[in-house]
């Protein structure tokens, strides 16, 4: 089958398509004939070597989502998964393939309106858009601020604070155009890349769910108000300076929290439980899917090229 690896860690053109024996499933995993790869940020930021020292290596094969058809079943799993359309996580590796394997515990039917496509844009995004916002303790009538909008997981973040009945949600991102586009999907104010642009603006926020972090990060702790709390759900923008501390130190009668989120601290059943519920109301059209292109699996290069430049507003995915 055909697989794309990091074969060098660092531009996007250390990606390669690959010939790789047709995996089979083991004890409890079920095999998928893939018909939609999501790209996430994690995707990028491991193939730009940023997390080597969680033991990476080259000829890792990224992808985290897949959507497609069970064509076969280990030991131990329900033989009429056979033929089922789901949606797989993959944890984050295995799924830039033809046939992807992955646990049963991690698959969910996919509803008959919605595709695979859509599949692949709301999985892992809407879940972890969810949990962050509870992580943050966001309640209705608070002011929120979606750093780096423009992803999935920001744009899924505005749909679902929107939803919640947030007092007001103001995005970052690089244009007019998207600005625009992030309004149609809920967002009230939309800010330029260092949070400034909009006269009208709340002057703070009572929560901030950054997706970029990198080296302007602690500029937005000024950004929140007292009690105010920053949750970071990704780094698309590099790791945040050493001492970034030190600024909410310098605020310190403001109380405010700052916490990283990750969905690996969410209980499976959690996590089933809100995805089976977002892919719900997206097929019944109540929570727009946006995505930004959709390429053949060679083109994974292309696609990080993409992504690297800024690009990409949603959700690119790949296709075998």
């Amino acid at each position: 089958m055909k697989a794309v690896a990091i074969q060098a860690f660092g531009r996007p053109e250390g990606l390669a398509l690959i010939d790789l024996p047709a995996p089979t499933p083991a004890e409890g995993q079920v095999l998928i004939a893939n018909e939609a790869i999501g790209v996430g940020g994690v995707d990028v930021v491991i193939r730009r070597g940023v997390l080597a020292t969680y033991g990476f290596k080259e000829g890792h094969i990224p992808g985290s989502e897949v959507a497609g058809i069970v064509t076969a079943v280990g030991d131990g799993v329900d033989t009429s998964w056979v033929g089922q359309r789901v949606w797989a996580f993959t944890g984050v590796r295995g799924g830039y393939v033809e046939q992807a394997i992955a646990s049963v515990e991690e698959i969910l039917p996919l509803p008959a309106d919605l595709s695979p496509v859509d599949a692949v844009t709301l999985g892992s995004s809407g879940m972890v858009a969810h949990f962050a916002l509870a992580h943050a303790h966001f309640a209705p009538g608070e002011s929120l601020l979606v750093r780096g909008a423009a992803g999935s997981i920001g744009i899924l973040t505005v749909q679902l604070a929107a939803r919640a009945g947030a007092g007001a949600v103001a995005v970052t991102t690089s244009s007019a155009e998207r600005g625009d586009r992030l309004r149609k999907l809920g967002a009230t104010h939309v800010l330029d890349r260092s949070g400034e642009g909009a006269e009208d603006a709340p002057e703070g926020y009572d929560v901030i769910i950054d997706i970029v972090a990198g080296a302007d990060m602690p500029s937005f702790f000024a950004k929140l108000n007292p009690n105010g709390r920053m949750v970071a759900v990704g780094m698309v923008g590099g790791q945040p300076p050493a001492d970034f501390g030190m600024t909410m130190m310098a605020a310190f009668k403001k109380s405010m929290s700052f916490a990283t989120f990750s969905a690996d601290t969410v209980a499976e059943a959690d996590r089933r439980a809100v995805r089976t519920e977002q892919f719900a109301a997206a097929s019944r059209g109540e929570l727009p899917m946006v995505v930004h292109e959709v390429l053949p699996l060679e083109e994974a290069v292309l696609a990080h090229q993409k992504m690297d430049a800024g690009e990409v507003f949603g959700r690119i995915v790949l296709t075998p």
